[in-house]
């Protein structure tokens, strides 16, 4: 069995909370009165580009918001969503761990707009853990597209034997795995943690 020396993480929903996901979409709803249905079909319609790193934080809010005068500024609008970001107490203290003992190659593999994603690795300290930020807005691709997985693992010179995935979702998994690369799905730190020890994993 091949020993694994390379570990990518997802970020939303496994060290921090999601970004700009659903739940937080339906907040900024409630919060500044909008057309929740129109504000979702026109997220839909660009959110790909927003993630792939296309569009822009302004961009993307001039076509899903601001494309008709507003009873609020931009600038609140994305003081929201900035603080829609919180992070995972118990999964960063077992990510300190694991970067701490500093047995393994560690990276980021994540689908995230720039301005959010810079927001968070500065705000929450990640470039403490990761090697190298592999997100869709620096790649231009998105999970679960087989191809992003096969330039996570070029980029880092690693055979798909050698890596684990852990990421809260399946469909990123199946992804993965599509490309064999060993995967973990996370529902919380502990028992994330358990897995790792189990697959030989040690820090």
């Amino acid at each position: 069995m091949t020993k694994i020396t390379t570990l990518f993480w997802d970020v939303g929903g496994v060290l921090l909370t999601n970004a700009w996901d659903r739940s937080s979409r339906r907040k900024a709803v409630e919060r500044f009165r909008l057309e929740g249905e129109e504000f979702e079909d026109r997220h839909e319609r660009v959110n790909g580009d927003f993630e792939k790193g296309k569009l822009t934080l302004d961009e993307y809010l001039d076509q899903t918001i601001f494309y008709r005068k507003r009873s609020f500024s931009k600038t609140s609008f994305k003081t929201f969503m900035f603080a829609q970001s919180q992070p995972n107490l118990e999964s960063l203290a077992l990510m300190e761990q694991i970067a701490a003992g500093g047995g393994y190659s560690i990276h980021a593999l994540n689908n995230e707009s720039r301005e959010l994603n810079e927001d968070r690795i500065r705000r929450f300290g990640l470039d403490r853990f990761f090697d190298v930020f592999l997100s869709s807005c620096f790649l231009g691709l998105r999970k679960p597209d087989e191809a992003m997985f096969r330039l996570a693992l070029e980029v880092t010179h690693r055979s798909p034997e050698e890596t684990l995935l852990i990421d809260d979702r399946l469909l990123n998994l199946e992804g993965a795995g599509r490309v064999s690369m060993n995967t973990l799905r996370f529902i919380n730190a502990a028992q994330t943690e358990k897995e790792l020890k189990k697959r030989g994993i040690e820090w």
